[in-house]
């Protein structure tokens, strides 16, 4: 079993993309996908949605951006961009009460005009360069 603790980062700025709530997201994925198992809303000011499922990481996160292109479509919202699932396998021991646990994956979904640029103004090669390479994934639509 996977599982992904969300964030969300809306580079798009546009009033056809708006921000979704934890509440919102939560409720959509599960709704557009048959292959999470559960999907918590959290009360965190980054991590937004704890998310399992019986997928590998890699099929997880694209699972992820296509349930939540389909909520995005089926809501009316703008869909022309390009969405980002960058995840973090967490490999060391976590602060109590924190929702990214040891073993958990932390993965941002970015929604942006400009994915490549997006990469390179983060610095995700050099991010991505310390960890092993089960350890990280890059996924976009």
């Amino acid at each position: 079993m996977s599982v992904f603790v969300l964030s969300h980062n809306l580079q798009v700025q546009s009033d056809d993309v708006p921000p979704l709530t934890a509440a919102e997201l939560s409720s959509g994925l599960m709704a557009n996908s048959a292959s999470f198992s559960s999907a918590e809303a959290l009360n965190h000011p980054h991590w937004l949605i704890r998310l399992e499922s019986n997928l590998d990481g890699s099929a997880m996160a694209e699972e992820l951006l296509k349930a939540w292109k389909q909520y995005r479509e089926k809501n009316g919202h703008a869909v022309a961009h390009t969405w980002l699932a960058l995840g973090g396998r967490k490999d060391s021991e976590a602060m109590p009460g924190s929702p990214l646990q040891k073993g958990c994956w932390g993965v941002d979904v970015v929604e942006c005009e400009n994915p490549d640029q997006f990469l390179q103004d983060i610095n995700w090669n050099a991010l991505k360069g310390g960890r092993a390479p089960d350890a990280v994934f890059e996924v976009r639509n």
